[in-house]
């Protein structure tokens, strides 16, 4: 079984300001990605603490209304990250400071924009909570391989704002989820390193680095520097 990895709001003390973003209904000039694992205190707090660190690298700053969290299905409530874990972010430069599990809840989901899992378990238990997550609700790297068959060129440019450019993404990667299947059913997984030795973390965070990049870029229009 796999250990709780609980993930925490994209600024730490901006969570009461982020309760604004949903996908069905509330404003909308925010947009917020949620990654969730089991545990959160492994995949998810480096998918979520990479994601943030990735795109300010391409943009210089963490803003423009998107908010990254994440949380586990069987999330330990606020236990810390785990210390390999750590190791992988500091490994990438990422920050891993201030992060506290969350058991994944309702609200989490309702609020959600795009939802990347770790595996196709936990994509499974996110869609069978309801609030129409089904169309938002992807594993990490179902995602990447739908963002890769996408044409940049069709995406809304990075002025009219990252939230536009976010939503038309997910609504393009939704539209091609029937056509691009996995080429095995390994191929849509991040194993859980709960309890491994830190080189098995180090793959685990390869993985996830490889997994994010065309998705940060898809998001952000701008690459990665060599």
């Amino acid at each position: 079984m796999t250990a709780p990895e609980t993930g925490r709001g994209i600024g730490d003390g901006e969570r009461a300001a982020e309760i604004t973003t949903t996908f069905v209904g509330l404003p909308r000039d925010s947009f917020r990605i949620l990654h969730v694992s089991t545990g959160n205190v492994c995949r998810s707090p480096i998918t979520e603490r990479l994601t943030r660190h990735f795109v300010k690298e391409r943009l210089g700053v963490l803003g423009g209304g998107l908010i990254v969290e994440s949380a586990g299905t069987w999330g330990h409530e606020g236990a810390p990250m785990e210390s390999n874990a750590e190791t992988v972010l500091a490994d990438f430069g990422a920050d891993a400071a201030g992060f506290t599990g969350r058991e994944l809840l309702d609200e989490h989901v309702i609020r959600a924009d795009l939802v990347l899992t770790a595996t196709r378990d936990h994509r499974a238990q996110v869609i069978s909570m309801g609030h129409s997550a089904g169309l938002r609700t992807f594993t990490l790297k179902e995602f990447t391989r739908l963002v890769n068959a996408i044409d940049p060129a069709t995406l809304p440019p990075l002025e009219d704002g990252v939230v536009t450019r976010a939503r038309a993404l997910v609504r393009a990667a939704a539209a091609l989820r029937g056509w691009l299947l996995a080429p095995t059913v390994e191929a849509d997984e991040v194993y859980d390193p709960y309890g491994a030795p830190l080189p098995f973390f180090r793959s685990v965070g390869d993985e996830i680095h490889q997994a994010l990049d065309p998705v940060v870029t898809a998001l952000t229009g701008v690459p990665a520097r060599a």
